[in-house]
């Protein structure tokens, strides 16, 4: 059974798991670090915690909400745990007086290959830009983002249909397995960290920057039919890939590429990326840069997700285009 004082940082559900195999592995998890409660609600008068702090909370750990990670009341409140080793999981930057403070040091989970995508959002991009494989990195925390030593990796592959979804709960599984692993290598003392430079990987290095509202448009023009794909499922369920429709905002969360091309369009015709193709019944079909992609599910602002079929039974929709 493990001895060592382990403080624990993370904030979404992708770090539950790993706290959650820890807690009833019987290690020794003295405190959390989460992201203080978030104003939530049309008036933003209701505060809700983080999974990890729901976690925690329900099993009695201490929880620590800092503002700002570099306050001296929260760093002298970090060292009264006299943590051996920091573990974090989805988390923030931290400052060299927070990785630095444990005599182990802090080890971070990154859902990537590390070197590829540093960055806040790894599993959306290694879809968006239709790799086949991703996994699973356990580092050494240094002074810049995504760069330390590495502990251990595990490849993963990603498959044709999965999405965003399907990827975050196999990486958040295998992630768990990979932090005890982790934490109990380091705790005796047998991990051999590898600087990145030293690490073989196919092709140039691609980041993996955090996601705004505007990365998330379909710029038909510029995308082909593979891409367009690629780009949904790489944004499904959260925060949603979309475009306009008359005006409004219309998310989509699953395409396909369209094989065979059935409709009044000839098929050697050339349309405008963004031109809609429809029976009003059963398809709607979105040109892109080159080729179709046959939407399958969506949501129109104030709408609920739902089957194309069920959009198009309540939708007035004129062939043109969407942009």
């Amino acid at each position: 059974m493990s001895k060592i004082r382990i403080i624990y940082m993370g904030t979404p559900d992708f770090a539950v798991e790993p706290l959650r195999r820890l807690v009833e592995g019987g290690y020794n998890v003295v405190a959390v670090v989460t992201m203080p409660d978030k104003p939530v609600g049309r008036h933003h008068d209701v505060l809700q915690q983080s999974p990890v702090k729901q976690f925690a909370v329900a099993h009695g750990i201490p929880v620590l909400q800092p503002e700002r990670l570099k306050d001296e009341a929260f760093l002298q409140e970090l060292r009264s745990y006299e943590a051996d080793l920091q573990v974090v999981v989805a988390f923030r930057m931290l400052p060299e007086v927070v990785w630095a403070m444990p005599r182990l040091g802090t080890f971070n989970l990154h859902a990537a290959l590390l070197p590829q995508y540093r960055g806040a959002a790894p599993i959306n991009w290694a879809i968006i830009n239709g790799d086949r494989e991703t996994g699973i990195t356990t580092f050494f925390l240094d002074h810049d983002i995504d760069t330390g030593q590495v502990i251990y990796r595990q490849a993963v592959p990603i498959h044709e249909n999965d999405d965003v979804e399907a990827v975050h709960d196999r990486l958040m599984l295998l992630g768990a397995d990979l932090v005890l692993r982790t934490v109990d290598d380091v705790e005796r003392g047998v991990v051999k960290p590898i600087p990145q430079s030293q690490l073989t990987v196919d092709g140039p290095l691609r980041p993996a920057p955090k996601i705004f509202k505007e990365t998330c448009q379909i710029r038909w023009a510029d995308l082909t039919a593979r891409e367009v794909y690629n780009f949904v499922r790489g944004l499904s369920p959260y925060p949603a890939a979309w475009t306009t429709l008359g005006g409004t905002m219309l998310k989509i969360y699953k395409t396909s590429i369209l094989q065979s091309f059935h409709s009044s369009m000839k098929e050697d015709e050339s349309p405008l990326p963004g031109t809609i193709d429809t029976d009003h019944k059963t398809y709607l079909h979105i040109a892109c840069r080159e080729g179709w992609v046959d939407v399958l599910s969506l949501q129109l602002a104030g709408k609920k997700r739902m089957p194309v079929e069920d959009f198009l039974r309540g939708a007035h929709i004129v062939e043109e285009c969407v942009i």
